[in-house]
């Protein structure tokens, strides 16, 4: 889903044996530990119960020890980053308004750090190098206390360079003080993650050197073919013409795939087989949680419809569907009711289709049902990158900008005629956020293309496509899920069963904000700028700001904000649902309101690890 300097036609063929890290092992993975190998995290022993290497700790006082161990999920040893010997980290359990403390100590050799995602509290507690702390350095202990003041699912990972991909992830669980809207007899978290033998350093020079380096599905010359006889010599050579005039590939579906990751679910390979025990008839409690670096899951368990209860540690009206997305960061709480004495495989098969997390609700300890086969590896058309312009050879590609950097000695009426612009100019004020008034600005139909100016600095080495066309788009279960015959979860469906602390006031300003990047060159910003070159964004103790976001670019984007909930608002301006993380689609332009009503330096970012570090990310300043 990103812009090419290369042929969409490629003779290349993926041999799909050469998949070694899609099964892993048959033990699920191992780690050692102070000499000791144990199975992998999150197993079952023969009563249904987890095995002594998935930690839950309940309280108020954790001790928490980050080293580095052994692992081994593919047959190669290979060092993680861990928590208390674990991967994923122990499970904590909090409870609403108590006060935890947390001493994490560092055995590394380099400093680390835990952000505890989504959860929200004092500045100094929220784990970001250089923002809000310095670090746990080798040797210190560092300790996190805080008033628990909300409830959910959520989890915690390192904010320190890509400690992440190595491991350094775990769940987080807070037990409201009141009992919750609905009912359930078991609980069990699943923690979607993706694991690499390679170091994270040497997957991110790849990605730099070539973007397209983990891509093995590349439409070759029998796709061609096959699409000719199909369609027709010319309306196939049009349409891949098409693709190559806008300089993309229509298979890129993702930066890393199972070319080197493996699907983990709760540490354990889709060999290992996470089994989760049930008495049929009883209802389970399923908290997802995307815990990886850079991989979108579509979640499903076959023979069973899932209820969404919660999204992002928040109560929604129950929703009940056969399918969902859950963008890296995300997390949802479904209600699932297994009557049959039978196995249930859960099958989470990543966007791209190379490869899947699998684990088994069953009955009875060594069952397992049949694993579903991967979906067809999608191909992209014009709706997928936010464009709506009927048949792909016959279409008029003045909606997507390729133009050239703008030259700043222009002028810029003359920078607008330039060949696919609808609209153009640099936008006063900030060279990291656009403010503007939105009165007037007709919002009342999701599906309605969303004309868009771009910042003076999106016209530079750092960007290479500029969409002037966007929708919202909210009820789109994006790319690969439209029309599979199942019913696909949407932002659209969600709604939050309270809102009695939404503050009334209308946002006082708005922030425009453009999500970009070169993906040849694999560079990620906000606005054209990244973050080594930003200013932060100010905000006033107080105020309600809207944020808006046009993803610029061909890759769905997860964006998280530290510290503040981010309150998405519907096509017509009404709030949607509070989220902590918000994924948006490729020519999509979401907004949402922000009350900033906590003081400090927060982090603002994409939560692809590697767009993160490539820099997509802003300091927030609540002043």
């Amino acid at each position: 889903m990103k812009n090419r300097r290369h042929s969409s036609i490629s003779t290349g063929v993926f041999n799909t044996s050469r998949r070694r890290f899609v099964q892993g092992l048959a033990a699920g993975g191992t780690l050692g530990s102070l000499g000791l190998l144990k199975s992998s995290a999150w197993a079952l022993d023969k009563s249904g119960n987890s095995s002594e290497s998935h930690q839950v700790l309940h309280g108020t006082e954790f001790d928490l020890v980050i080293d580095a161990t052994p692992v081994n999920f593919t047959g190669e040893t290979r060092i993680a980053t861990v928590v208390n010997g674990r991967l994923p980290a122990p499970e904590l359990h909090w409870r609403e308004g108590d006060t935890v403390t947390l001493r994490v100590t560092n055995k590394l050799k380099h400093s680390t750090s835990i952000h505890w995602h989504g959860i929200i509290l004092p500045n100094p507690m929220d784990g970001v190098p250089g923002l809000t702390f310095d670090g746990i350095a080798p040797g210190e202990t560092f300790v996190y206390r805080f008033t628990v003041a909300q409830s959910g699912t959520y989890w915690y990972h390192s904010h320190s360079g890509f400690q992440e991909q190595t491991g350094l992830y775990g769940p987080l669980v807070i037990d409201p003080r009141h009992q919750d809207p609905f009912k359930y007899d078991r609980d069990y978290v699943l923690m979607l993650s993706d694991w690499t033998n390679d170091s994270p350093d040497f997957v991110y020079s790849r990605l730099k050197k070539m973007d397209g380096y983990y891509n093995h599905a590349k439409l070759t010359l029998g796709d061609f073919i096959s699409e000719a006889k199909q369609r027709g010599l010319s309306a196939a050579w049009a349409e891949r013409a098409m693709w190559d005039e806008m300089r993309m590939n229509p298979r890129d579906l993702a930066d890393v795939s199972a070319a080197t990751y493996t699907y983990l679910l709760n540490g354990t390979t889709p060999v290992g087989n996470w089994t989760g025990m049930f008495t049929p008839g009883e209802k389970l409690r399923l908290r997802l949680i995307n815990g990886s670096a850079m991989t979108f899951f579509d979640v499903r368990i076959p023979g069973l419809k899932m209820t969404v209860v919660a999204a992002d540690g928040l109560n929604v009206h129950p929703v009940t569907v056969d399918e969902l997305r859950i963008g890296v960061a995300e997390t949802y709480d479904v209600i699932v009711e297994p009557h049959d004495d039978r196995a249930y495989t859960v099958f989470a098969q990543s966007a791209d289709r190379s490869g899947y997390a699998r684990g088994t609700l069953a009955p009875r300890v060594g069952m397992h049902a049949e694993v579903p086969r991967l979906d067809p590896v999608p191909t992209l058309g014009m709706a997928d990158i936010g464009m709506s312009m009927g048949s792909m050879p016959d279409m008029d590609m003045s909606g997507m900008d390729h133009s050239a950097p703008r030259d700043e000695k222009k002028s810029t009426s003359d920078q607008n005629k330039q060949p696919g612009m609808k609209c153009g100019g640099g936008m006063p004020g900030m060279d990291n956020t656009n403010t503007k008034n939105m009165d007037g600005m007709d919002m009342s139909s999701g599906s309605m293309m969303k004309v868009t100016q771009h910042a003076a600095t999106e016209y530079g080495p750092g960007t290479d496509m500029r969409a002037d066309e966007v929708s919202t788009r909210l009820d789109d279960p994006g790319v690969g899920l439209r029309d599979n015959g199942r019913r696909v979860l949407t932002y659209a469906d969600l709604k939050n069963l309270s809102d009695d602390w939404l503050d009334p006031r209308e946002p006082s300003r708005t922030l425009e904000i453009h999500l970009t990047g070169n993906m040849e060159r694999y560079m990620w910003s906000f606005n054209g700028v990244k973050f080594a070159d930003a200013e932060p964004i100010k905000l006033t103790d107080g105020e309600r700001v809207r944020i808006v976001l046009v993803n610029d670019t061909m890759m769905e984007h997860p964006i998280h904000l530290h510290g503040l909930w981010s309150e998405l608002e519907s096509p017509d301006g009404k709030f949607q649902v509070r989220k902590h993380t918000i994924t948006v689609k490729p020519g999509q332009r979401v907004s949402y309101r922000v009350l900033a009503n906590a003081k400090g330096r927060w982090a603002y970012h994409c939560h692809l690890l590697y767009h993160m570090m490539a820099g997509m990310f802003r300091e927030v300043q609540v002043l």
